[in-house]
C-alpha cells in the first residue's frame, strides 16, 4: 500500500502530460525519427488518460490521513530512498487544491511540490498559484496532444507527409478512443468548463495572483476548450463522425449563444465547423486514387438509416437558441443532400434527396447569409483556419453552382422588392418594412468571406473565368495562357453569377454588389479580373446627359441611372460620374467667409450617394492596391484623370468621411513612384495643406481648419487618419527634395510640422468619441515619422545653411525631414517628451493584461516610437560628427544621455526602465520586445551609463525582478511557442518566430558587450551575480536554490543543453546556429574574465555538467551555417581549454581525466562510473599500440574536431563588368570597408549600393535612360558579389577562430594538464595523429593559404612536445638498471622481425621511425609548399624542424670516465645505435628535397624578419652538424649564401655599436649577430668549412668591425648606479661580451680545424687580435674575476696560445716592411708578457683569493656561477700553460739552446708552503719573468684539485644511480639549483628529473675540470724538466762570461725568421741576467725539497687513477722519473 501512496515528485497531472506533449510534438511536427517509437510506448502507457480525459484522480480518505500525518511522519517520495516531512502550511494549501479542482489530495501535494519547484519560472507567483497553473497547464497538453494525434490521421481533408507507419499508428490509437464516446467526452467537457465558473472557484479560494497569472490561467482553460473543440473539428474534416457522434452534435449546437458582438466564439465555431465537415462531400469531384476508400467510410453515401436520422432532426420545427446556426445547418445539409443526388446509383435515397429544395428553402428563411457574415465570418479565429474559409467557400460557391434556381429566384425576389421601394418613393410612402434581403446578403457575405487572404490562398479566383476574349490582352497577357483550355463547369457559372449580378443592377443593391466586386477583387489575380470587368462594363455608353439631368432633378440618388442603358458598374460611370460632382460643386464653393464654409451648402451630395462613392472608392482602393498594372492604366487615362479628379473634390465642401475616402484612393494611387512623384507636385499646388500664405487671404485654409474646427467638434479624425495615411504612403514611394519650389522655401517642412504639431504634439489632449482612435491617430503619424527617420542618413550638405531664391529674395531653404526629427529627439523636446511619456502609458496598459478599444493601435505606436528612439540611437554618432564640422549653431545632446533624464510624471529617472519593461511582454508582443532589446543593446556600449542603468534597475526590488523576468523570458521564448507547422505555418507566424530569435541576439548580445565593460556592468546583474560585493564572491546557484532567481545564465545553459541527453546533440546548434554561438561566446567570456571565471566554472562544473555534456556531441556539422557552426565550436573548445588549466592547477584530477578521455580516447566511450581510471585504463594504453585490435577503435575526438574544419575555400568569381570600370570598383569596394561586430574587415553593402546608384543616377542624357536596367543589373551583381566576399572573409575568420581555439586546446591538453594523466607511449600515438592529420589538411592543394600560420603554429607546439615526450622515453633506460632497459628495447623491438640476438634492431620511440620519417617529410613538404611568402610560417616550421631534429640528438649523458674502458677497435665496430640510425636516416630525407629546400632555408637564413634569421641559421646549424656528406657545406659555399652571411657582419657592426649605449634601442640585432655566429662557429668545426670561412676572409671581417673596441667600462657600483640590474636587459658589459666571446669562439674553433691552412688561420687571427689590440689587453688585465670576465679570458688566452706564436710572423706578408714588423713583434711581446703575468694570479696563491671572494657572492646567484668559475680558472691555466710549452718548442727545436720561460727561483713555492709573509704582493712583478716556483706550485696546486674533483665526481655519479634513494631535502636542494622558484608545486616525478638533470650537470662538469688538472699536471712537469734540464746540464752562470758571449753571438747570426724567438729570448734575458751559480745551486736544492716523495707519488697515482683511461699511458711516470735523475746529478 506504502507504494501506492508514494509522490510523484513530477506531480502525475502535469508532469507526464507534459512529456505526453514534447513526444508528440517532436515525433508529429519536428519529425524527429526517433521520437516515433518513443510516442508508441508513451501511448499505450496513457491510453487511460486519453480515454478518460481530464478525469481527476478521485478523493480518498487513506489519502486524507497520509496527507494529515505528513508533517510528522513524512511521505515517500518516487525514486528518492526514505521520506520527507511536510511542513503544515503546504498540507493546508493541498486541502484547498484538492477540494477547488476536486482532485485526491496526495495529486494535490504533488502539484504544490511541483509548483515549488517550478517556482523560479514564475517570479512573483507562490508555489499555489504556480500549481494552478501547472494543473491547467496538464490539461492543455493532453489535449493540445490529442488535437495533433487526430490532425495525423489518414483522411479526406489534409495529410502531414508522416511515415506511413507514424499515421497507422495514431489512426488506430484515436479510433480506439472514438470507439470509447470521444466525442460525448468532448462536448460534455466544453460544456462544463467555463473560464467564469472557474475564475469564481479560484476567486473564493484565492487561486488568482497578479493580472499576469489571470491571463495565464484563463488563456490556459480557454486553449483547453479550444484544443478539445478543434479535435472534434479535426477528426470531422478527416473522417465524418459516426451517427451518434453527429446527432450528439447537432445537440450541442442548439443550445449554443452568440457573444456580445454577435459573432460566434472560437470553441463553438470550430464545433460547427466539424458539423459542416460531416456533411463535406466536396472531395467526390477530386478524382484522387483514395476517393472510393473514402466514399466507402463517409456514412452520408453509405447509411441511409444516417441520412434518415440526421434528416428528420434538422427538419424538426423545434427552433435553436440560434435560428442562424440552425439555418447554415440546414443549408449544408441541403447541399450535402444536393452534391449526393447527382451521384450514381443513388436512387434509393431519393425520398431525402428530393427534399433538398425545401430544406435550402427553410435556411434561407432564417437569414442563413446574415448569420455566415455577422456571426462566422467577422468571428475572430475564423481567418486563422485555413479550412475554416474553404468550407464556407466551399458552402456558397455549391450553393451558388448545385442552386442555380434557387439564385435566380433571389435575383427575381430582389428585382422586385426594388420596383416596389422605387414606386413606395414616387408616392412618397415609406418603403414596406417586411422586405427580404437575402440576396444583398449573400453578396456581402461573399464581399466579406474574400476581403481578407491572409494564407494567400486567392479562392476567389473560381468566380473569374478567364476564358472570355478579353480585350486588354497587354494588360492580362500573362493570364491568358489559360484561355485554351476549357475552365470547369463550376467556374463558369460562378464567374456568369458575378456578371449577371451586374446587369441591370437594382438600385438597392447596387452597394453590396460592389462590396461584392471588392472581396472577390482582393488578390493580385483577382483584380486584374475586376479591373477588366469594370473596364469592358463601361464600353460604348454615353451617360453624362443622364447624369446631369439626374443631378438636376432633385437627388434621387445615383441609383436610377441605369435607364440610358450600360451598367453603372464601370469606370467610366464612375470617374465620370466623380467629374460631374467636382463640376457641380465648384461653383458652390464657399465664397472667403469661413462663416458659410463650416454650414455643409444644402447643395451637396445625399447619403446615399455618398455610401456609393465610398463604396465605389473601396473597391478601386482595393483593385489598385492590389495590381499596378490597373493603377498604371487608370491614371494615364486621358478621359478619367483619377489623381486630378479626386484632388479637386477634396477641395470642394464635402463630408470629411467622404474626403477620407477620397484621400485613401490617392493613396492607393500613390504606391507607384512614378505617380506618387505627380501626386506630391498636385498637393502642394492644391494646398490640401496650405503651405504658402498669400498675404490677402483673411483666413486659413486646408486640412488643417478641417482638423482644428470641424473634426475636433464632431470627435472624429478620418481625414486626419487619411491625410498621415497619404503622407505615409508618399513618402515611402518618391521623396521630392525640392518640393515647392518657387512658392517658398522648398522642403518637406510643412509637412513634418503640420505632422508633428497638430496631429502628433495635440493628439492627446483632444477628445474622441470612440477611444481607439486615439491611438489609431498616433499609430499612423508616428508611422510617417518612423519612415522619415528611417531613410534619412545624415549627410555633410545637411549642415550647411541652404540659400534660395524667391521672389528676389533670399531665403534659407528647409533642412531634410529626417534631419529635423533627428535635432528633435537629440533635445528635450516636447515630441521627445511625448514619445517617451506614450511608451510609459504604452508599457502601464500591457501591464494590466487587459483588452481595451485600440489596444493594437496603441501597440503599433508605441513599436514606432521604439523604433524611433532605435534610429535615432543608430545614426546619433554619424549626426554629432557632422554637427561638430559644421558652422551650424544648434546644440544636441546624445540620446542615451536624455533618456537618463527625470520622468516628469514619476519625478523618477526611469524612461530605460519603462523601455526595458516590453521585453516582460515578449510573448504577447514580440515586436515591442524586439525594439526595446536592441535600444539595451545600443546603449549598453556606454560605460558610465552602465553602471546607472544597473542603479535605475535594482534599486526597486518589484522592478528588478520583473526586468530579469523580462529578459530571462524573452530568451526562454522558444518554449512558450507552439510547435509551428514549418510548411503551413502562416507568414505572420514565421515572422513572429523570426523576431523572437532575434531578441534574442540582441539580448545576448548586450549582455556580451557589457561584459567587456568594467564592473557592475548589467551582465552582471542580469546573469545573477553578486554586485554588492566582489564580483568573485558570487556563488552561482541552481535557479530556486537559496533563493536564488532565474538568470539569463540559467535560461542560456537552458538553451544549450536542449537535446544534449539525445544521440543528436544540442538542439540549438541545429536549429538556432547563431544564437547558440552567442551563448558559447557569453559562457566563454564568463569563465575568461578573471573576476566571474571562479563562480562560473564552478556551477558549470558542479551543477551542470555543462562542458562534459557539450563536448561530447563535438563536432557540430551544419553545412548552411557553417560561419556559426565553427564560431560554436571555437568558443566551446576555447572554454574546454579554460577549464582543463584551471582543474590542472588547482589539482582537481579526475575532472582533468574525464575531459581527456573523452577528448583524446580512440576506444569506444564507455560510461563511467567516477571518473577515475581502473585497471583496464593502465592496461588499455600498453595494449593499445601492440595488439592491433582496429575493429574497436574509433575517431579521437580532438581529430574528429579537426577533420569537420574544412580547410579549402570556395572563391567568388572574379568580377565580369561590362559598364563599370573593375579598378575602380575595386576602389570603390575599399573604401565601403569597415569594422563589423567581431573586428573583421567587411564591406558594407547598403552604403555600396547606396553609391552605385546615386552614380548611375548622376548619369544624364537619352542612352543613360535606356541602359538604366542593364546597370541595375550589374550593379546587382556587384553586390551579390561583394555578399560572397563578405562572407568568404567571415568564413576564413571563423575558420581560423576555431583552428585557433583547437590549437590552443591542444596546446592545453599537452602543457597545463598533469602529464601522468597521458601515459608516455599514448601521448607520443596521440601527437602523431594529430600531427599527420593537421598536415594532411593543410597540405592538400585545396587548402586556404590564410589557415597556413595557425596550422604551422601548431605544428611547432606539437612536435615540441613530440620531441620531449619521445626524449623523455630515451630518459627512462638510464634510470633502469641495465637488464631492464633491454627488456624495455626487446618489448619495443619485438614490433619488428624478432631480433638477433647480440645486437637488437630496435625502434626509436615507440610510435616507430617510420612514423618520425613520415612526420619529417610532412614537415619540409610544409615549408615547401609557403614558397617565397609566408616567412612568418616558416619560422614556426624551423622551430618544429629543430625540435624534431633534436630527438635524435644524444642526450646529456654523464661522463662516468668508464666508457673509455674500451678499446679503439670495440668502439669503431660497436654496431650503429638508434641516436646515429635516425640521424642517418633523417639526413637522408632531408637530401632528398635537393637544393629546393636548400635554397628556402638559405634565403630565409640572409634576410627578412630577425626571428626567422634566426631559426632559419639555427636550422642550418643543426643540418650542418649531422650532414656527413657536406652537401649543404657545398651549396652554401658554392651558392654565395656564405660569403653573404660573412660579409654582413661589416653591415651588423654599426647596429652592434649602438647596442652599448646604457639604454640600448632593441636587442634583435644581437641576438641575429650571435645566431650568425653561432652558424659560422659550426661550419667552423668541419675542415672544409674552416677553409671555406678563411677563404671568404671571415677573420679579416672581425678584424674590420669596429664595435670589438667599444668596451665599455666596468660600473663596480652594479648597473648605472641602480642597485637592482634589471631583469631582462643586460648591462653594457654583459652585452659586449655577448658581441665579443662569438668572434673569440669562432677564432678559437678555426685555428683548432684548420689543419692544413693553420699558419695562414693563426696569421689573420693575430691580425685580429691585433687590430683590435687594446681590447685585448683590457681583457688580459682582466681587472675583476666575475664569470664574465674570466670567460672571456679563458677564450682569450686559448687564441692567444695558438695564434701569438714566433713562427706566425713568417707566415705573414712577405714585403712587411721592417717598421710593421717591429711594431708586430712589440705586440707579440706583449701578448707573451701579459700571458705569463696571469699565471702568477690564476696558477699561484692569489687564486685562493679570488675564489674566496667569489664564494661570498654565491648566495644570491646560481650554483653553477661557482661551477663556471672554477672551469674557467682551470681553462684559464691550461691555456697559459700550453702557450709556454708552444712557445718553448716553436723556438728551440733543440735542448742546447732552450727559451728559459721562467728565472731558476722556486721561492714562489717556498714561501707560500711556508708560514704566510707579510708581503701581499706578488713576489714577481708581472713585467718581469716568473720563477719556476710558480709552476711548482701550479704541479702541487692540480694535484691537490684533482683528487678533490675526482671524489665529488664518483659521490655524484652514484647519486645519479641512485636519485629515488636521495633524501628529500637534498632533492630539493637538487632541484632549486636548476629551477629556483616553485620546487614544491611540482610533482615528485618531475623533481627527480630536475635532479638527474642537475646530478648530469655537475658529473660532466667535474669531468671536464679532471680532464684540465691532468693536462695542466703534465705540461707543468714538462715545462719543470726542460727547465730543469736547461739550468742544471746547458745554462753557464753569469761567472763565465764568455759562453753567455757566445750565446749571444749565436742569437745574432740567428735567421730574420726566428727573430721573434731571439726578441723574445732577449728580452727574458735580461730577467735573467744574473743566474749565478748560487742560484743553480740553490734551485737543485729547493727542487729536491719541492718535488718530493709524496708529490711524485700523488702524480704517479693521477696517473693510474686518469690519465691511462684517457690511453696517454706513462707520460706523467717517463717525466717524473728525468726531472728525478735530474735532480740527483750532482753539478760540478
Amino acid at each position: 500500500m506504502a507504494t501506492l501512496l508514494a509522490v510523484n515528485s513530477a506531480a502525475s497531472l502535469w508532469g507526464p502530460y507534459k512529456d505526453i506533449w514534447q513526444t508528440v510534438g517532436n515525433a508529429l511536427w519536428r519529425r524527429q525519427p526517433e521520437a516515433v517509437h518513443l510516442l508508441d510506448m508513451i501511448l499505450k502507457k496513457h491510453k487511460p488518460d486519453f480515454i478518460s480525459l481530464f478525469r481527476n484522480p478521485p478523493k480518498n480518505v487513506q489519502q486524507h490521513e497520509k496527507v494529515q500525518k505528513a508533517s510528522t511522519e513524512g511521505v515517500a517520495i518516487q525514486g528518492q530512498q526514505g521520506t520527507r516531512l511536510l511542513p503544515e502550511q503546504l498540507i493546508k494549501e493541498a486541502f484547498i487544491l484538492s477540494d477547488l479542482f476536486d482532485i485526491g489530495e496526495l495529486a494535490a501535494v504533488e502539484l504544490l511540490l511541483a509548483g515549488e519547484h517550478q517556482q523560479p519560472h514564475f517570479p512573483g507567483l507562490t508555489r499555489g498559484l504556480v500549481a494552478v497553473l501547472l494543473y491547467w497547464d496538464g490539461k492543455r497538453c493532453i489535449a493540445n496532444s490529442l488535437k495533433a494525434l487526430v490532425q495525423s490521421r489518414r483522411g479526406k481533408t489534409w495529410t502531414l507527409e508522416l511515415s506511413p507507419e507514424l499515421v497507422s499508428m495514431t489512426t488506430r490509437f484515436t479510433d480506439e478512443l472514438m470507439e470509447q464516446g470521444l466525442t460525448y467526452k468532448i462536448l460534455t467537457l466544453v460544456s462544463q468548463i467555463d473560464v467564469n465558473n472557474e475564475f469564481e472557484k479560484l476567486q473564493r479560494e484565492r487561486g488568482l495572483g497578479s493580472e499576469k497569472h489571470r491571463k495565464e490561467v484563463s488563456d490556459l482553460i480557454k486553449e483547453c476548450r479550444q484544443s478539445l473543440a478543434e479535435s472534434l473539428f479535426a477528426w470531422a474534416c478527416q473522417s465524418p463522425l459516426g451517427k451518434d457522434d453527429t446527432l450528439l452534435l447537432i445537440g450541442h449546437l442548439e443550445r449554443v449563444t452568440v457573444e456580445a458582438n454577435g459573432s460566434l466564439d472560437s470553441v463553438n465555431l470550430a464545433l460547427l465547423m466539424a458539423l459542416l465537415y460531416c456533411f463535406d462531400a466536396s472531395f467526390i469531384d477530386q478524382n484522387t486514387e483514395e476517393r472510393d476508400d473514402m466514399i466507402q467510410q463517409l456514412p452520408l453515401l453509405t447509411e441511409r438509416q444516417y441520412i434518415a436520422t440526421i434528416h428528420s432532426r434538422l427538419q424538426d420545427s423545434q427552433p435553436w437558441k440560434l435560428p442562424g446556426l440552425q439555418a447554415t445547418v440546414r443549408l449544408a445539409w441541403a447541399l450535402a443532400l444536393r452534391g449526393v443526388s447527382q451521384l450514381p446509383d443513388v436512387t434509393a435515397l431519393a425520398e431525402f434527396t428530393e427534399a433538398d429544395e425545401a430544406m435550402a428553402e427553410l435556411a434561407i428563411a432564417d437569414n442563413v447569409f446574415l448569420f455566415l457574415t455577422e456571426s462566422v465570418v467577422v468571428s475572430e479565429n475564423f481567418y486563422q483556419e485555413e479550412f475554416y474559409i474553404r468550407r464556407i467557400h466551399n458552402l456558397i460557391t455549391d450553393f451558388l453552382a448545385l442552386m442555380p434556381m434557387k439564385v435566380k429566384q433571389l435575383r427575381n425576389r430582389a428585382d422586385e422588392d426594388a420596383r416596389m421601394i422605387h414606386m413606395s418613393m414616387q408616392m412618397g410612402n415609406d418603403p414596406p418594412i417586411s422586405l427580404r434581403r437575402d440576396l444583398e446578403h449573400l453578396m456581402l457575405l461573399i464581399g466579406e468571406l474574400y476581403r481578407k487572404n491572409p494564407f494567400n490562398l486567392e479562392l476567389a479566383l473560381e468566380y473569374w473565368c478567364p476564358s472570355e476574349p478579353l480585350q486588354t490582352t497587354t494588360l492580362l497577357g500573362s493570364y491568358l495562357g489559360v484561355a485554351h483550355q476549357r475552365p470547369p463547369q463550376r467556374q463558369v457559372v460562378l464567374s456568369k453569377f458575378v456578371r449577371q449580378m451586374g446587369d441591370l443592377l437594382p438600385p438597392t443593391i447596387y452597394i453590396p454588389y460592389l462590396k461584392m466586386l471588392q472581396g472577390l477583387a482582393s488578390g493580385p489575380q483577382c483584380a486584374h479580373y475586376c479591373f477588366s470587368l469594370l473596364k469592358v462594363n463601361g464600353s460604348g455608353h454615353d451617360l453624362s446627359l443622364v447624369k446631369l439631368k439626374t443631378l438636376q432633378k432633385g437627388r434621387e440618388g445615383m441609383e436610377n441611372i441605369q435607364g440610358a442603358g450600360g451598367s453603372p458598374v464601370s469606370w467610366e460611370h464612375f470617374f465620370h460620374s466623380l467629374m460631374l460632382y467636382h463640376e457641380h460643386l465648384r461653383k458652390d464653393l464657399p465664397s472667403a467667409d469661413s462663416v458659410q464654409y463650416r454650414h455643409l451648402p444644402l447643395r451637396g451630395i445625399t447619403q446615399k450617394e455618398q455610401d456609393g462613392l465610398i463604396a465605389f472608392l473601396q473597391l478601386t482602393s482595393t483593385i489598385i492596391t492590389w495590381s499596378e498594372n490597373a493603377r498604371l492604366a487608370l491614371c494615364e487615362h486621358p478621359q478619367w484623370t483619377p489623381v486630378v479628379v479626386i484632388l479637386g473634390l477634396l477641395q470642394c465642401s464635402i463630408p470629411p468621411v467622404l474626403k477620407a475616402e477620397l484621400l485613401r484612393t490617392l493613396a492607393a494611387f500613390g504606391r507607384s513612384p512614378e505617380i506618387a512623384a505627380l501626386l506630391w507636385q498636385s498637393l502642394e499646388y492644391t494646398q490640401i495643406l496650405q503651405t504658402v500664405r498669400v498675404p490677402s487671404q483673411r483666413h486659413a485654409i486646408g486640412i488643417e481648419v478641417e482638423l482644428n474646427e470641424i473634426e475636433s467638434r464632431c470627435e472624429e479624425y478620418p481625414l486626419t487618419r487619411a491625410f498621415c495615411q497619404l503622407i505615409s504612403t508618399l513618402v515611402e514611394s518618391s521623396f521630392p527634395s525640392n518640393l515647392g519650389a518657387g512658392l517658398r522655401p522648398p522642403g518637406f517642412d510643412p509637412y513634418l510640422q503640420f505632422l508633428r504639431d497638430s496631429v502628433f504634439l495635440r493628439f492627446r489632449t483632444r477628445a474622441y468619441r470612440r477611444p481607439a482612435e486615439k491611438w489609431e491617430v498616433a499609430e499612423v503619424v508616428l508611422e510617417v515619422f518612423h519612415k522619415l527617420l528611417r531613410d534619412y542618413e545624415p549627410q555633410l550638405e545637411d549642415f550647411v545653411d541652404q540659400c534660395v531664391e524667391l521672389q528676389g529674395e533670399e531665403i534659407m531653404a528647409y533642412k531634410p525631414p529626417g534631419f529635423s526629427l533627428m535635432y528633435h529627439l537629440l533635445n528635450e523636446s516636447p515630441m521627445l517628451e511625448l514619445a517617451l511619456s506614450l511608451l510609459e502609458e504604452g508599457v502601464k496598459q500591457l501591464d494590466t493584461y487587459a483588452p481595451f478599444p485600440g489596444k493594437k493601435h496603441l501597440e503599433k505606436a508605441a513599436q514606432h516610437c521604439l523604433a524611433l528612439l532605435n534610429l535615432t540611437l543608430q545614426k546619433e554618432n554619424l549626426f554629432m560628427d557632422l554637427l561638430r564640422e559644421s558652422q551650424l549653431a544648434l546644440i544636441v545632446s546624445p540620446l542615451e544621455q536624455l533618456l537618463q533624464g527625470i520622468n516628469p510624471r514619476t519625478k523618477k529617472a526611469d524612461n530605460v526602465v519603462n523601455i526595458a519593461r516590453y521585453l516582460y511582454h515578449g510573448n504577447t508582443n514580440p515586436e515591442l520586445a524586439f525594439e526595446s532589446a536592441k535600444i539595451l543593446c545600443c546603449i549598453s556600449c556606454n560605460t558610465n551609463i552602465q553602471i546607472k542603468l544597473v542603479g535605475d534597475f535594482t534599486h526597486d526590488q518589484s522592478i528588478s525582478q520583473k526586468l530579469m523576468a523580462g529578459f530571462v523570458e524573452c530568451l526562454d521564448s522558444e518554449d512558450t511557442e507552439e510547435f509551428i507547422r514549418l510548411e503551413e505555418g502562416s507568414e505572420l507566424e514565421k515572422k513572429l518566430a523570426g523576431i523572437r530569435h532575434e531578441t534574442r541576439i540582441h539580448i545576448l548580445n548586450l549582455l556580451i558587450t557589457s561584459l567587456e565593460r568594467s564592473p557592475p556592468s548589467l551582465a552582471l546583474y542580469l546573469l545573477g551575480f553578486e554586485l554588492k560585493k566582489p564580483v568573485s564572491t558570487t556563488n552561482l546557484q541552481d535557479p530556486g536554490v537559496l533563493g536564488c532567481p532565474r538568470t539569463c545564465l540559467h535560461a542560456i545553459l537552458n538553451i544549450l543543453e536542449k537535446g544534449t541527453e539525445g544521440r543528436t546533440g544540442p538542439v540549438a546548434v541545429r536549429e538556432s546556429p547563431q544564437l547558440a554561438e552567442l551563448c558559447y561566446q557569453v559562457i566563454y567570456q564568463l569563465c575568461a574574465c578573471s573576476d566571474t571565471s571562479g563562480p562560473t566554472l564552478r556551477y558549470l562544473r558542479t551543477s551542470q555538467d555543462f562542458l562534459f555534456s557539450q563536448l561530447q556531441h563535438l563536432p557540430f556539422s551544419n553545412k548552411e551555417y557553417e560561419i556559426s557552426i565553427l564560431n560554436q565550436m571555437s568558443w566551446l573548445m576555447k572554454t574546454a581549454s579554460i577549464e582543463l588549466r584551471v582543474t590542472s592547477l588547482n589539482r582537481q584530477r579526475s575532472h582533468t581525466q574525464r575531459l581527456l578521455h573523452l577528448l583524446l580516447d580512440d576506444m569506444p566511450v564507455k560510461p563511467f562510473s567516477d571518473g577515475e581510471g581502473g585497471i583496464e585504463d593502465e592496461n588499455r594504453s600498453v595494449s593499445g599500440f601492440l595488439h592491433f585490435d582496429t575493429a574497436t577503435k574509433v575517431r579521437r575526438k580532438i581529430l574528429s574536431i579537426l577533420d569537420s574544419i574544412d580547410f579549402s575555400q570556395e572563391i567568388p568569381e572574379p568580377l565580369q563588368l561590362d559598364f563599370f570600370d573593375r579598378v575602380q570598383i575595386e576602389q570603390v569596394i575599399a573604401n565601403c570597408e569597415h569594422k563589423n561586430l567581431r573586428g573583421q574587415t567587411v564591406c558594407n553593402v547598403k552604403l555600396l549600393h547606396r553609391v552605385l546608384v546615386a552614380e548611375v543616377n548622376a548619369l544624364q542624357g537619352m542612352a543613360a535612360i535606356g541602359q538604366r536596367p542593364l546597370l541595375m543589373e550589374e550593379i546587382s551583381t556587384i553586390l551579390q558579389y561583394v555578399v560572397a566576399r563578405n562572407k568568404l572573409l567571415q568564413c576564413l575568420h571563423a575558420k581560423r577562430h576555431v583552428l585557433e581555439s583547437w590549437r590552443q586546446l591542444v596546446e592545453i591538453i599537452l602543457t597545463a594538464c598533469p602529464q601522468d594523466l597521458i601515459q608516455t607511449e599514448d601521448r607520443q600515438l596521440i601527437i602523431r595523429d594529430i600531427l599527420q592529420d593537421v598536415h594532411d589538411k593543410i597540405l592538400d592543394d585545396e587548402a586556404a593559404q590564410e589557415l597556413m600560420p595557425v596550422v604551422a603554429g601548431a605544428v611547432f607546439t606539437l612536435t615540441a612536445h613530440l620531441s620531449q615526450a619521445v626524449r623523455t622515453e630515451q630518459k627512462q633506460p638510464l634510470a633502469l638498471g641495465l637488464g631492464e632497459a633491454h627488456y624495455a628495447f626487446v618489448l619495443e623491438g619485438s614490433l619488428t622481425a624478432p631480433p638477433p640476438a647480440e645486437n637488437p634492431v630496435v625502434d626509436f620511440a615507440s610510435i616507430g621511425d617510420s612514423s618520425l620519417h613520415i612526420i619529417l617529410k610532412k614537415l619540409l613538404d610544409f615549408i615547401l609548399k609557403t614558397g617565397g611568402g609566408f616567412q612568418r610560417v616558416r619560422t614556426h616550421l624551423y622551430g618544429s624542424l629543430l625540435y624534431y631534429l633534436q630527438i635524435a640528438q644524444r642526450p646529456d649523458e654523464p661522463d662516468t670516465l668508464e666508457a673509455a674502458k674500451k678499446t679503439m677497435w670495440e668502439r669503431l665496430t660497436a654496431p650503429e645505435d638508434v641516436f646515429s640510425k635516425l640521424q642517418r636516416e633523417n639526413v637522408a630525407i632531408i637530401e632528398s628535397y635537393g637544393a629546393a629546400l636548400m635554397e628556402v632555408v638559405c634565403r630565409d637564413a640572409c634576410d627578412g624578419h630577425e626571428i626567422g634569421r634566426m631559426l632559419a641559421l639555427a636550422l642550418l646549424d643543426r643540418i650542418v652538424a649531422v650532414d656527413k656528406q657536406q652537401q649543404w657545406l657545398l651549396y652554401l659555399s658554392n651558392s654565395g649564401y656564405l660569403k653573404v652571411l660573412v660579409d654582413s657582419l661589416v653591415e651588423d657592426d654599426h647596429t652592434l655599436q649602438s647596442l652599448l649605449t646604457p639604454q640600448p634601442p632593441l636587442l634583435k640585432a644581437l641576438y641575429t649577430y650571435e645566431s650568425k655566429m653561432a652558424f659560422l662557429t659550426r661550419v667552423a668545426k668541419i675542415q672544409q668549412g674552416a677553409l671555406e670561412l678563411l677563404r671568404s676572409g671571415v677573420i679579416v671581417r672581425l678584424a674590420q668591425c669596429q664595435v670589438y673596441d667599444m668596451r665599455p667600462e666596468m660600473d663596480p657600483q652594479g648597473v648605472f648606479g641602480m642597485r637592482d640590474p634589471p631583469v631582462f636587459i643586460p648591462t653594457p658589459v654583459d652585452r659586449y661580451r655577448q658581441i665579443l666571446l662569438p668572434a673569440l669562439r669562432l677564432c678559437q674553433v678555426i685555428l683548432t680545424s684548420s689543419m692544413a691552412q693553420h699558419l695562414q688561420a693563426a696569421g689573420q687571427v693575430l691580425q685580429f687580435l691585433i687590430s683590435h689590440s687594446d681590447a685585448t689587453q683590457a681583457v688580459l688585465r682582466c681587472q675583476d674575476a666575475s664569470a664574465g670576465s674570466l670567460q672571456e679570458l679563458a677564450l682569450l688566452t686559448g687564441v692567444i696560445s695558438k695564434a701569438a706564436l714566433p713562427g706566425i710572423l713568417s707566415e705573414l706578408d712577405v714585403d712587411v716592411n721592417e717598421g710593421s714588423l717591429m711594431e708586430l713583434q712589440g705586440h707579440i711581446g706583449r701578448f707573451q708578457r701579459q700571458c705569463l703575468g696571469l699565471l702568477s694570479r690564476f696558477g699561484g696563491s692569489d687564486r685562493l683569493r679570488q675564489f674566496k671572494f667569489q664564494d661570498d657572492n654565491v648566495e644570491g646567484d646560481r650554483v653553477s656561477k661557482k661551477d663556471e668559475i672554477e672551469l674557467a680558472m682551470q681553462q684559464i691555466c691550461a691555456n697559459v700553460m700550453e702557450y709556454c710549452q708552444s712557445l718553448m718548442l716553436q723556438s728551440s727545436p733543440a735542448f742546447q739552446q732552450a727559451v728559459c720561460l721562467f728565472t731558476p727561483s722556486l721561492s714562489e713555492t717556498m714561501n707560500r708552503e711556508g708560514p704566510r709573509q707579510d708581503t701581499q704582493a706578488p713576489v714577481v712583478p708581472y713585467w718581469r719573468l716568473p720563477g719556476l716556483g710558480i709552476i711548482v706550485y701550479l704541479l702541487k696546486q692540480s694535484a691537490n684539485d684533482f683528487f678533490s674533483y675526482y671524489d665529488s665526481h664518483r659521490r655524484s655519479v652514484n647519486k645519479l644511480q641512485n636519485v629515488e634513494q636521495l633524501p628529500p631535502d637534498e632533492i630539493k636542494e637538487l632541484c632549486q639549483s636548476v629551477m629556483p622558484a616553485g620546487v614544491d608545486k611540482i610533482s615528485t616525478a618531475q623533481k627527480y628529473v630536475l635532479a638527474r638533470r642537475r646530478l648530469v650537470k655537475l658529473i660532466n662538469n667535474r669531468a671536464k675540470l679532471l680532464s684540465l688538472c691532468s693536462f695542466i699536471i703534465e705540461t707543468c712537469l714538462f715545462i719543470l724538466w726542460r727547465h730543469l734540464e736547461y739550468y742544471l746540464l746547458h745554462c753557464t752562470p753569469t761567472d763565465s762570461q764568455d759562453s753567455l758571449f757566445a750565446s749571444r753571438t749565436l742569437f745574432k747570426s740567428r735567421r730574420l725568421q726566428d727573430s721573434f724567438a731571439s726578441e723574445a729570448n732577449v728580452d727574458f734575458r735580461s730577467g735573467l741576467t744574473a743566474v749565478s751559480q748560487h742560484d743553480i745551486d740553490q734551485l737543485q736544492a729547493d727542487a729536491i725539497n719541492a718535488f718530493g716523495e709524496s708529490l711524485q707519488k700523488k702524480l704517479l697515482d693521477i696517473e693510474g687513477l686518469y690519465s691511462k683511461v684517457r690511453s696517454r699511458y706513462s707520460f706523467i711516470q717517463a717525466l717524473v722519473r728525468r726531472i728525478r735523475g735530474l735532480l740527483r746529478i750532482s753539478r760540478n
